[in-house]
């Protein structure tokens, strides 16, 4: 048996976030239907970033921003993904070596340039984001190391990556790899267009490799094609051992066998950016499982973690989030 060196391995879209301010009349003026994520090409990902404001520039992609977020709770945390040898993939692999994340997918030396996503964000906090996926989807079985899944407590897989060939493949064998190892399979849906493009396989992963759910209250009533969300909750309940279900300022509902658990959302005063809240809330609920929480207790580091982030700009918190969590949990 290999020795657990991480308490979660994230495996997904390497992307370099482009976060900036935006006004309604630069998504009008650029076409960009408000709230949405839409995939651009290079020339379009070219024009759009060099019409945005100033902003900021980070490692991003969904599984990335939540190991990120597991680092920052003091966790251990490993990211595979694929960027190309460019300015913006030495960016992606610099930024989330700094924040504490072990990163050793080498660089594609020739094809598509490194993922990005332009994120426009409006004074009412919608996001916009534009994402030109590049390198991060020729991902595939060989970038998946086998030991380095066995050494994972919990692999974390983001439904977003679900699309390419190889990708999948890449998916399927480090599941197959954490089952080998008697380790801990998560996923997020993502996106419920993810759910609406995957759902049979979805609903097939969900019932016979994966033991973490994450979705929000859209996504689980879009994969069981029911009416309400307490109708989606009864048909995951049984499916996998663990569905995290968040629902925005109801909180979350924590599904697991004959267990359910209310999380109420946490008092925030200002939302200012839900960039990211999806993934922290990942990664919150996920350092918990790590550190031998109850789920109850799970639930309230998770929805902590994603209070904070949606409380600023970005999808990284701007505080110690470790510190975060023992003055708000003791």
């Amino acid at each position: 048996m290999v020795d657990i060196r991480y308490d979660v391995l994230g495996i997904g879209n390497a992307i370099v976030d482009v976060l900036a301010p935006a006004e309604d009349s630069f998504l009008a003026q650029h076409d960009l239907a408000k709230g949405g994520m839409m995939l651009i090409d290079a020339d379009r990902a070219d024009l759009l970033y060099g019409a945005m404001g100033s902003g900021t520039e980070s490692s991003g992609g969904s599984a990335a921003n939540t190991v990120a977020g597991v680092a920052a709770l003091g966790g251990r945390a490993c990211f595979v993904g694929k960027v190309c040898d460019d300015e913006l993939g030495r960016i992606f692999a610099h930024d989330i070596r700094a924040i504490g994340v072990d990163f050793h997918s080498p660089p594609a030396t020739s094809g598509a340039p490194t993922a990005r996503c332009l994120i426009m964000v409006t004074p009412d906090a919608m996001r916009t984001m534009n994402t030109f996926l590049g390198a991060c989807v020729e991902l595939g079985p060989e970038d998946v190391d086998e030991d380095l899944v066995a050494a994972s407590a919990i692999t974390y897989l983001e439904g977003y990556l679900w699309d390419p060939p190889g990708a999948k493949e890449a998916f399927i064998k480090a599941m197959g790899a954490a089952r080998a190892a008697d380790r801990k399979v998560a996923l997020s849906l993502s996106d419920s267009f993810c759910v609406d493009r995957h759902r049979e396989e979805f609903l097939d992963l969900v019932e016979h490799h994966v033991d973490i759910l994450f979705a929000n209250e859209e996504e689980i009533i879009s994969l069981y094609e029911v009416d309400s969300f307490d109708a989606a909750m009864q048909a995951v309940r049984g499916h996998c051992e663990i569905a995290a279900l968040t629902r925005s300022e109801k909180g979350a509902v924590i599904v697991a066998g004959d267990e359910v658990h209310v999380i109420d959302a946490e008092p925030e005063a200002h939302v200012v950016d839900t960039t990211g809240a999806g993934d922290v809330y990942a990664a919150g609920f996920l350092t918990g499982l790590a550190e031998g929480r109850g789920l109850p207790e799970c639930g309230r580091m998770a929805g902590i973690g994603a209070a904070e982030v949606i409380s600023h700009m970005g999808a990284r918190a701007e505080v110690d989030l470790k510190a975060l969590m023992k003055t708000k949990l003791g």
